[in-house]
Order: C-alpha cells, then sequence, then structure tokens
C-alpha cells in the first residue's frame, strides 16, 4: 500500500491527516514523500507555482536543476521553465509564460501567477491563486495535485479550474499550458531520449504539434531507464490535446497553438471564456518503465 506523506517545514512532524492553511507569500518549499522516499516539492517563490525536483522511485531527479540550481555542464536555456508549471503565454495579451522578473514578457508585457492558501492533506495539495496583470486580476485559479506511487512508478494527477474575472482571451501561441522541463540526460537533442505518441509516431519532428491523448518521453537516467508519460484527461477542453514538446527537454500540451502548430496562420486556436466562466484542465504525469 502507498505511503504518503506531505510535510510543512513549519512543522517536519505534522501529521498528513492534518490540513493546514499558509500563506504562500512566506512559505517554503512543501515536500512530498512516497513510501517513505522524497518525491517532490511544490515551490511558490516565483512568478507562478512550480513542483520541483520531481524523481522517480528509486530518487533519480528527472527536471532540470536550472533555474534553482547551477550544476556544471547543465544547460541554462529559458531560465522560466521550471520543474513542473502551469501557465500560458497569451491572455488578454499578457505573457503568464516566459514571466520570469529577469524578463520582460511578449505582448504587452509579463504577468504573474500568486499563490493564496495551500491546504495539504493525505497526499493532496489544493491551492488558490490569481493571474494578476497590470490590467488586473485576469483570472482565478483553483488547483488540486495528488502525489501517488508504488515500488516502480511515481503519479501526479493535476486538476486546475480556472474562472474568468474579466474577459478573457487565450490567445494562439506556442508557449503553454502544462509543461515539465526534463534532464539534459532525457532529451532528444543532447541526451539519450526518445520522444514517442500514442498513435507511435516518434522523434520531435513527428510529434510536435501533433493531437494525441498522451505523449512520452523516455531514456536512460545514471543507467536507469525512465519514461515520463503526460496523459491528456479525455473530458478536457479540445481532447485531445496538442503538444509542444523539444527535442532540448521540454515537454507540454497545449491546445492554443494552432497557426504555430500547422503552420498556417489563417488558423486561430485561441478561446474567449466571458466573465466567472469557467476552464477546467486535468492531466496525468506518470514516472516508471518505459511502457514500449
Amino acid at each position: 500500500m502507498t505511503s504518503i506523506r506531505i510535510v510543512s517545514r513549519y512543522d517536519p512532524v505534522m501529521p498528513c491527516l492534518l490540513a493546514v492553511a499558509l500563506l504562500m507569500s512566506q512559505a517554503p518549499p512543501v515536500p512530498i514523500d512516497v513510501n517513505g522516499k522524497p518525491f517532490a516539492e511544490i515551490r511558490f517563490d516565483t512568478t507562478k507555482p512550480y513542483v520541483y525536483p520531481i524523481r522517480t522511485a528509486s530518487g533519480k531527479v528527472i527536471t532540470r536543476r536550472f533555474p534553482m540550481e547551477t550544476v556544471p555542464g547543465e544547460t541554462t536555456d529559458h531560465p522560466h521553465h521550471r520543474g513542473l508549471w502551469f501557465s500560458h503565454g497569451d491572455v488578454n495579451g499578457w505573457d503568464f509564460w516566459a514571466n520570469e522578473r529577469s524578463q520582460e514578457g511578449v505582448g504587452k508585457g509579463r504577468g504573474e501567477i500568486k499563490a493564496g492558501k495551500v491546504t495539504l492533506a493525505d497526499g493532496t495539495a489544493k491551492f488558490s491563486a490569481t493571474w494578476d496583470s497590470p490590467a488586473g486580476i485576469l483570472l482565478a485559479e483553483d488547483r488540486t495535485m495528488r502525489f501517488s506511487g508504488d515500488a516502480s512508478t511515481r503519479t501526479i494527477d493535476v486538476d486546475v479550474t480556472l474562472t474568468a474575472k474579466q474577459k478573457v482571451v487565450f490567445g494562439d501561441t506556442k508557449e503553454g499550458v502544462f509543461a515539465i522541463r526534463l534532464r539534459d540526460e532525457l532529451a532528444e537533442k543532447q541526451g539519450s531520449g526518445k520522444i514517442t505518441t500514442a498513435e507511435g509516431l516518434t522523434g520531435m519532428k513527428a510529434a510536435w504539434g501533433k493531437a494525441s491523448p498522451w505523449v512520452e518521453y523516455s531514456g536512460v537516467l545514471e543507467g536507469e531507464p525512465v519514461a515520463v508519460r503526460i496523459t491528456d484527461h479525455p473530458e478536457n477542453p479540445r481532447h485531445p490535446t496538442r503538444w509542444h514538446v523539444r527535442d532540448y527537454g521540454l515537454f507540454a500540451a497545449n491546445i492554443f497553438g494552432l497557426h504555430d502548430f500547422l503552420n498556417d496562420k489563417t488558423k486561430d486556436g485561441s478561446m474567449t471564456l466571458e466573465p466567472e466562466e469557467k476552464l477546467r484542465f486535468r492531466y496525468r504525469v506518470t514516472i516508471g518503465p518505459p511502457a514500449r
């Protein structure tokens, strides 16, 4: 039976069944253990919530360290690629994707996703957030993340509901939405990685921009065969999602990037929400031995 413990660093012996609310503007990383082993940490120390590091069942870190840590020889491109995250590059023209404080953002400039409170209980983390811009709050977010695993696999189930606080347009851009930045060793370009779609297409050129219910990025990490799979929930909008998956290790599901993915400027993947209208996304991330 899976044993999961989410520990607040405010009190390292707090039982996981006790739900607590933390002000995330002051909160340190929230570590998650599975079967007594470190699995992941939820972090709120920058312009969007993210999960870093993420580990295999054997303890190997699958996520790139930069920019959270400096590792000699590791790639240092795209400083906004932090662990696992959910954001988008064009919301009413504001950039919530390339939105590090060191970046200007594209379009009108950058926005920030600001977390409010997190509730922790028995393998599940819940928190609220607002997508803030100089034009005001664009979206309210409610997120649930469930962490689980067994002797050989680890799983993260992510459930995000966005509520428009004014009329909101998700613009057509490849820069989004649900993403992981993998270690260089797992990338196709500089490592041992291989990208595979549910239909059996392999390699970035075959998979990028295609619609598929899931995609797997597999390779060898410190001598261990490892596969990271993202599965699009069948009730997600525009299922099956398209994939912004790159040979350098970016691995993202994105329904909004049609004119980029199809190389056709006449296509429009944008989506409009009226005030108080909701949009729900669910994804499963599975980390374990390669399926193929």
